[in-house]
């Protein structure tokens, strides 16, 4: 499959185009990105490939997909651009910042009469899947308990990132984003009854707290910005099963924690691991079951970090073939989406109401 990689920023460089150019089923033929630097840094290191500004250049015949890893901000207007020229499109998370968004999409890629594919790199896991075993047999699921927590990891601090009108959001919408993805093998692609959320921005604006695996040799940025490092929020479905969901780009843990626990009728099933690239990791990934008081775990394949994402380039080409995938990667994202908006509307709620003074 031909294929040209659409934005040479950390994800671009760094997880897309060495993992597509050594896999069998892809050739890379393109890069584009509208920043001269980003092409020549690319270009140095990939001489044969063709380095291209604008998407406009690419011509749909010569390409079977294109991967997109711009800023959040670009994703539905590239993504949008691609589908209607007829290019199927890979699209990184988030897939899309608002629900108005997904319903461009949604229209481009009828209008291309092509697929598009959505990023879910946690569901490629190893450990994830095995959670989504043992959870097939709890039984009814009352409870989901979801955590990405970062002892210190705010992307490009004081960059696009952290400027709300290019990311649409801090960690809800980086991390969050990954989370909430989790839920669809679980609990089905669900609306949620009720939501509450509330943000905080205690380390954003500190360079200290920066994701410096990120920068290489260089030094982090200084910081600032106007996203929230932390989100909270719970949630509730239709027929009342809660979640409840904690996104922090850094804190005052030790180490970086995932963390994901599945409570059914028929006992419970607790992954602790972490996603992502960031070196402070846990030692191992962990899955336990708890049933009647008697914990047991369950064993667990060692793999690398960053296997998912060369897992999911493996179904890629089964997807693209399969016409059942046409409308999917939206129909999924719909309900990340609208839960997003919800827990940020609640947020900004609360910061605005009047605050009561204690008489006294």
């Amino acid at each position: 499959m031909r294929v040209a990689v659409v934005g040479l920023g950390w994800a671009g460089r760094s997880i897309w185009l060495p993992r597509l150019r050594e896999h069998p089923r892809f050739a890379v033929a393109a890069a584009v990105d509208p920043d001269p630097a980003a092409r020549a840094s690319v270009a140095a290191a990939h001489p044969d490939l063709e380095l291209l500004a604008d998407v406009a250049e690419l011509g749909s015949a010569r390409f079977d997909l294109a991967v997109v890893a711009v800023p959040n901000h670009r994703h539905a207007d590239i993504a949008e651009r691609l589908l209607t020229a007829g290019i199927p499109v890979f699209l990184e998370k988030p897939v899309c910042l608002s629900s108005a968004e997904a319903d461009r999409l949604a229209a481009a890629e009828r209008a291309g009469d092509v697929t598009l594919l959505a990023g879910s790199a946690a569901r490629y896991r190893a450990d994830v899947s095995r959670l989504y075993e043992v959870a097939a047999g709890l039984g009814a699921i009352r409870h989901i308990d979801l955590a990405w927590i970062r002892a210190r990891g705010i992307p490009d601090a004081g960059g696009w990132f952290t400027r709300r009108e290019q990311s649409g959001g801090g960690a809800l919408v980086d991390l969050g984003w990954h989370l909430l993805d989790t839920l669809t093998p679980l609990l089905g692609s669900v609306d949620f009854h009720q939501v509450v959320g509330t943000t905080s921005d205690d380390f954003v604006s500190d360079g200290a707290w920066a994701a410096s695996w990120r920068h290489g040799a260089q030094a982090a940025p200084a910081g600032g910005g106007d996203v929230e490092d932390t989100a909270r929020g719970f949630l509730v479905t239709e027929d009342g099963t809660s979640v409840s969901l904690r996104a922090s780009w850094a804190s005052h843990e030790a180490r970086d924690l995932t963390a994901i626990n599945v409570e059914g009728a028929a006992g419970t099933a607790s992954l602790r691991c972490t996603f992502g690239f960031g070196p402070n990791r846990q030692d191992r990934s962990v899955l336990s079951l708890t049933r009647t008081g008697q914990t047991t775990a369950v064993p667990l394949p060692d793999e690398p970090i960053g296997t998912e994402y060369r897992r999911q380039l493996d179904e890629l080409p089964a997807m693209l073939a399969d016409p059942a995938a046409r409308g999917r990667a939206i129909a999924e994202v719909r309900p990340t989406i609208a839960a997003i908006e919800r827990l940020y509307d609640s947020a900004r709620s609360h910061r605005s109401a009047p605050q009561l003074v204690r008489a006294g």
